[in-house]
């Protein structure tokens, strides 16, 4: 009885502290680059991410670890940085790269959260099942087409092999559950009402698909934009004098009906294809107001922390490239939009920030301890202060190449298997933000430099 009461003792406090803590709603995003109206896009319609802006706090130089998309959910939610040999691929599993390691979630839930994964969240909805209150949940069985060609023409090439997908974007008139975002949100509400009534506070992960290809999303989000009015990047040519090791062939994009398997495409297929991306970040937004309203009804807004984060940018175009899968500020930059209790909304911050800092700002915020293996920084000091000591660069890779962003440029090295260096690129973004002239040949001092301090902070030796 004497060992029952002094359990019940301790273990009370503790229920008590967890259930004073915030609770946390965390929006992933696949495949958003920071192309919104309050970065300043104002051609993008996204009022409901820029609604949550208005009352958070925005960080304009956000950068992703890897960009793709198993690589960098990994990295970002176990805290530590990517190496030649740990999240590498899309196909990346958090357990196997980093086993013994306390992601994010468990974490939480080990601090008294319940916690609920829906959508993507890690590539993999079976990466890390015990961090989870219940099993991590996505949409299945929903057609990716809505139209009777497209799906026909997909359930075809995909009986050629799984690499051949159909059409590359769709607008069909329907409601937004007709897709899996749609449906996606409808069970984030749903779930909203459920976890509101336990005793517990919860971290409640919905993680949107698009807008990931295929640039599928209902025809109202298509009508939002002008066709006529959809303009190419003025950069869609290979950067002068960069390295053959940092253009692509955008593989992803091959595998759809309608794209030829090399080349260029098109100037009217890359209208389409931008005005689709278009309609599905608009789509995905529309989707973020559903929650941030029923946060609202449900009397939980001003004791829930939003964070909304893309998983690494995209390319549209931009130096011949589409998709991700580059060292180039299109590919690494993304948005990072933060609203806590207690913090004023409206807010921006021009800091240098990097995903693997999200780990340790969640835990600062919601008062939980800080594993000891988190490689980034709360952003707590930075939240507080917009003047606060603050890094002075990030860096990320992808593939042989490494890459860090300071205040003024972004210098890239790519090396063999044996860490020699093969090439290297360094933009200067002062003279030159689109990243078209690459001028290390001229800037030796300043690239010496920049590769000390990219293999200090990378951790040449890690593994």
């Amino acid at each position: 009885m004497n060992r029952l009461l002094l359990l019940l003792a301790l273990l009370l406090p503790n229920q008590l502290l967890a259930a004073k803590r915030p609770n946390i709603l965390f929006i992933a995003v696949d495949d958003l680059r920071p192309e919104l109206g309050c970065y300043g896009k104002q051609h993008i319609h996204s009022p409901n991410i820029d609604r949550l802006a208005a009352s958070g706090i925005l960080f304009e130089r956000a950068y992703c670890m890897v960009p793709t998309c198993g690589a960098s959910r990994a990295s970002l939610m176990t805290g530590i940085r990517p190496a030649r040999n740990r999240f590498v691929s899309y196909l990346t599993w958090a357990e196997k790269d980093a086993p013994g390691i306390t992601t994010m979630n468990t974490q939480f839930q080990q601090n008294g959260y319940v916690t609920v994964s829906l959508g993507k969240v890690f590539h993999h909805p079976e990466d890390n099942t015990e961090g989870w209150s219940e099993p991590a949940w996505r949409p299945h069985g929903i057609p990716w087409y809505r139209r009777p060609e497209n799906h026909e023409l997909h359930e075809k090439r995909q009986k050629q092999g799984n690499r051949k997908r159909g059409p590359a974007w769709e607008s069909a008139d329907v409601p937004d559950s007709a897709y899996a975002d749609g449906v996606l949100a409808e069970r984030a509400l749903a779930d909203l009402g459920r976890l509101k009534n336990k005793e517990s506070p919860f971290f409640l992960a919905v993680g949107f698909l698009k807008p990931h290809l295929p640039f599928i999303a209902p025809q109202k989000y298509w009508d939002l934009y002008d066709y006529e009015q959809i303009h190419l990047p003025d950069n869609s040519h290979v950067p002068k004098e960069a390295p053959t090791e940092s253009i692509h062939s955008s593989g992803e994009l091959r595998a759809y009906a309608g794209i030829p398997v090399k080349g260029s495409v098109s100037d009217e297929t890359a209208r389409h294809l931008i005005h689709g991306y278009y309609a599905c970040v608009s789509y995905t937004d529309a989707q973020i107001g559903k929650l941030l309203d029923e946060l609202d009804r449900l009397e939980l807004a001003d004791s829930t922390i939003v964070v909304l984060w893309g998983d690494h940018g995209w390319n549209l175009g931009e130096h011949t490239l589409w998709c991700k899968h580059s060292c180039y500020e299109t590919s690494m930059q993304i948005p990072v939009i933060v609203r806590a209790p207690g913090f004023e909304g409206g807010q921006r911050r021009s800091g240098l920030v990097e995903s693997i800092d999200l780990y340790p700002t969640l835990c600062e915020l919601a008062g939980l301890p800080l594993p000891d293996h988190l490689e980034g920084r709360s952003l707590v000091p930075l939240m507080k202060d917009s003047q606060a000591d603050w890094k002075s660069a990030a860096v990320g890779r992808f593939q042989n190449g490494d890459t860090i962003r300071t205040e003024t440029f972004r210098f890239t090295e790519y090396t063999d298997k044996n860490g020699k260096q093969t090439s290297r690129m360094l933009y200067d973004h002062n003279a030159d933000p689109g990243e078209n002239v690459n001028v290390d040949a001229s800037h030796e001092v300043k690239v010496q430099r920049l590769t000390d301090e990219l293999h200090r902070l990378k951790g040449r030796d890690r593994k």
